[in-house]
């Protein structure tokens, strides 16, 4: 496999397309909606494999992910985005770009909420996908929290007032329930047409770009406050041979203190957030790798637009 294409994966038992209709159809699929509502967890159950990174903490996707799902009859090009905020620096502003982006090429738009947020928690946003002419199906994600029908009865109803337009389907992501039936229906809605990518494709991005981020997986879950948030991974070495690799990645801050804080005493937090990511590498890669990772210090790079640039936020 080459750093620039990953593997192809095993044909999807997706639903076929109705005799009545033959053409092939394709599509972008762009999922929207707050941080935290479980949108990784949705896309990646729908492409069927684990292509965004997942956590319990907010803004873990920071980059407009696609994740392609292929069969004979179609192809679908899932998008996942960053969760939408008010920006209070620079990074925050172009993934909240990559967010309202996700509006304006969309064959069908999925807003994806929970049932613990308050729906009228970003009403701008909102306003934009109540006014979108695109399919919008609305995907009220955690139903499984819920201890009643009663309860999932009233949460439907607020719903169709604000986007009276939109379908809705109650899931659970993370039980993969009614989850068949929204793919479903996201094959009916594609338009006719030509696949976008090779039906070998599982996503539009570097087999690096994976890299970097189980790395910044692995800072997620280790580490507390600020530290994750101020964390940029860059991927500088990727030697790949047939049966090995060897990776070397550098990971950013912004201040000396938080270069302490991530090393750890005798190096201890950084050598744990390595051997975890090097076995999820290994998993993804199917080879035995050999990582290295350093830190770097870069003064206040979340607001510096030229860092920003370097590190793929801002074309």
């Amino acid at each position: 496999m080459s750093e620039n294409n990953l593997p192809a994966k095993g044909e999807n038992t997706l639903p076929a397309m109705t005799a009545q209709n033959e053409a092939h159809r394709s599509g972008f699929v762009n999922i929207v909606g707050n941080p935290n509502v479980g949108k990784s967890t949705l896309m990646n159950d729908l492409v069927g494999e684990r292509v965004s990174i997942i956590t319990s903490k907010a803004q873990t996707t920071r980059h407009r992910i696609m994740g392609i799902v292929n069969t004979p009859e179609y192809q679908i090009v899932f998008s996942d985005t960053p969760g939408v905020l008010k920006p209070k620096y620079k990074l925050q502003e172009s993934m909240l770009d990559f967010s309202e982006g996700a509006l304006t090429d969309a064959d069908v738009l999925l807003y994806v909420t929970d049932v613990v947020e308050e729906p009228l928690k970003n009403a701008d946003f909102l306003k934009k996908v109540a006014g979108e002419k695109v399919p919008v199906l609305l995907v009220i994600n955690k139903i499984d929290l819920l201890k009643n029908n009663a309860e999932l009865d009233a949460l439907v109803s607020r719903w169709q007032e604000l986007l009276p337009k939109a379908e809705i389907f109650p899931t659970s992501a993370k039980e993969h329930f009614n989850v068949a039936n929204l793919m479903a229906r996201i094959v009916e809605l594609l338009p006719a047409g030509e696949p976008y990518f090779g039906k070998d494709a599982l996503t539009d991005k570097p087999a690096r770009f994976f890299v970097t981020e189980i790395i910044r997986e692995k800072i997620l879950l280790n580490y507390d406050k600020e530290i994750p948030y101020s964390t940029e991974v860059i991927v500088e070495k990727f030697d790949e041979k047939e049966k090995s690799l060897h990776i070397m990645a550098v990971v950013y801050v912004e201040r000396d203190s938080q270069k302490g804080i991530l090393i750890g005493r005798g190096g201890s937090m950084l050598k744990r957030v390595g051997m975890e990511a090097r076995k999820d590498i290994e998993k993804f890669f199917d080879k035995s790798v050999y990582l290295e990772i350093f830190v770097k210090v870069e003064p206040d790079w979340r607001n510096r637009e030229n860092k920003l640039r370097s590190f793929g936020y801002i074309e």
